[in-house]
């Protein structure tokens, strides 16, 4: 092939396959783009700001899938998701996967971007910005869930990050947000700098970054016997990866960061880091961890590796939560302990890959599963604290006593919302943490079984103890509880959220989606296993 043709090929799969696969992140850089112009040439920036954000996200989510119920629509009439397919020269995938997480992103910043209009923050004078971060934020996520190369994996963790360090310090006047925002940023760029280096220590020791290649290249080293010093180099290379990564899901040790920067960040602000940055995160994590699950050796480090990192995570997060009396700091903590449920199911999908094809896919299927239902927890969750704090101006529990005696609506709602978190039922917190246990159990992963299920007991405590601060401490004396009516904007999202969560108990229809679009990442064995 000469330099001619090269380029020809080059042009016509970017412009035949590549582009209408990649249509919805498009449609976010047009967005950005317009939100800039409108920025210059109006004055009305809050308006402006929030109508072009949702107009870009729901044409986004429009293109992002072909819908179960409606047919192909957008980039899958070019494209079929259910090959996958290698887009810009292998830099990204476009498969069944890439496009559920795409999707769940992308309906995650319609449901946010709603939420802040309802809530009132950001002000006028930084709709712009705050917009702009965020769906630059959601494009960094869309590239994680899409990643086959390991210069996309670098790069759309730091698309995602970068943003969410000027989103975790817009409240420019409060110290304490400012100070959140510098903690975040000093540690994001501290472990970008680890995972960047091994990164390059993985490029060196495999020859290539381009995922499926260095797969192969691991199962052919494996399988022709390993050098010591090799072998050494691609374990540290993948624990620095892992730091990334561990990094963005808040996982022990890593997960320092977090409690601080939800507390100084708006409610808001924390249900876009809370849920968006683990969905992304999670995704690329078992993209990465079943691309090399096909290597018998690297399937048991992965799979041990894993299930330390769940379990410490979900322990240490459940038992840190039960001092904490501020809400974003106690939510903060329980996002810890579900980033440890996710990585559960990841765990069970390592271990099955190998020999167990189907049940590794129902478990990668129970993870994304959850993140469905973890999407409606934790944003109404953080609506509910945003809604509260709009009312007392505070965050603090203790100042949600007496709540049910004018807000019994608000109240009922956020209790709802907090039972699902805990996973009882009929809520959809049971049906997703039900599906990560039966995954479990399938991959015959008792002890981190048993883990799971105790935790989900002491979890019980301190969710109720919000409750209990709402419905049983007394009224204050000094001040009436605050008023937030079932109908007003606040109370219908808080309803909408309730009403989805009881729908998800009962309707399993993603888990079913989720299970057919995990079964193109189960890698078949590779030749080192035979």
């Amino acid at each position: 092939m000469n330099f001619y043709e090269l380029i020809q090929t080059v042009v016509d799969d970017t412009l035949g396959t590549s582009l209408p696969a990649f249509a919805p992140e498009l449609v976010l850089c047009a967005t950005i783009v317009a939100l800039l112009l409108a920025r210059m040439m109006s004055r009305a920036r809050g308006g402006w700001a929030f109508g072009l954000t949702l107009i870009g996200s729901l044409v986004a989510l429009g293109l992002a899938a072909p819908w179960p119920w409606g047919g192909p629509v957008g980039a899958a009439v070019v494209v079929d998701p259910q090959t996958p397919t290698p887009i810009f020269t292998g830099m990204l995938v476009f498969d069944q996967f890439s496009v559920y997480v795409r999707s769940l992103l992308l309906l995650f910043s319609v449901l946010f971007v709603v939420l802040t209009r309802i809530s009132g923050m950001p002000q006028d004078e930084d709709a712009t910005e705050f917009f702009v971060l965020v769906l630059g934020a959601t494009l960094g996520m869309c590239l994680m869930a899409a990643a086959n190369h390991m210069l996309i994996v670098f790069l759309g963790v730091e698309m995602a990050s970068v943003p969410s360090y000027g989103l975790a310090g817009m409240l420019k006047s409060r110290r304490v947000s400012s100070e959140a925002a510098l903690k975040f940023a000093v540690f994001g760029g501290a472990t970008a700098g680890v995972m960047l280096y091994g990164i390059s220590l993985l490029a060196g020791a495999l020859g290539s970054l381009h995922l499926p290649t260095m797969s192969a290249q691991l199962a052919e080293m494996v399988y022709e016997g390993m050098a010591a010093e090799r072998g050494l180099v691609l374990v540290l290379g993948g624990l620095m990866l892992a730091v990334g990564l561990a990094f963005k899901l808040s996982a022990v040790p890593f997960h320092f960061w977090a409690p601080d920067v939800f507390e100084g960040a708006t409610a808001e602000v924390g249900a876009f880091l809370s849920v968006a940055s683990k969905a992304a995160a999670l995704a690329l994590l078992a993209r990465l961890s079943l691309a090399f699950a096909g290597v018998e050796t690297a399937r048991v480090f992965l799979t041990a590796l894993l299930v330390l990192i769940s379990a410490v995570t979900c322990i240490f997060g459940n038992l840190a939560a039960y001092g904490q009396t501020n809400i974003k700091r106690l939510l903060a903590y329980s996002t810890i302990a579900h980033a440890g449920y996710m990585m559960m199911a990841v765990a069970a999908a390592t271990a099955l890959a190998g020999t167990r094809k189907v049940d590794a896919s129902w478990a990668v299927a129970a993870m994304t599963f959850y993140i469905v239902i973890y999407l409606f927890m934790n944003l109404g969750a953080f609506a509910a604290a945003a809604f509260l704090r709009n009312a007392t101006g505070s965050e603090e529990i203790e100042d949600y006593a007496g709540l049910v005696r004018r807000s019994p609506g608000v109240v009922v709602c956020f209790s709802i919302i907090l039972f699902s978190l805990v996973g009882l039922p009929p809520l959809a917190g049971f049906s997703g943490k039900f599906a990560v246990f039966a995954s479990l159990y399938r991959a015959d992963l008792l002890g981190l079984l048993v883990v799971g299920v105790v935790n989900t007991v002491l979890s019980l405590f301190y969710y109720v103890r919000i409750v209990r601060v709402m419905v049983l401490a007394p009224e204050p004396v000094d001040r009436p509880a605050p008023s937030v009516p079932l109908a007003s904007p606040a109370g219908l999202y808080c309803l909408m959220i309730a009403v989805a969560l009881g729908v998800l108990f009962v309707w399993w229809a993603p888990l079913d989606w989720a299970q057919t679009a995990t079964a193109a990442l189960i890698p078949s064995p590779a030749l080192g296993q035979h």
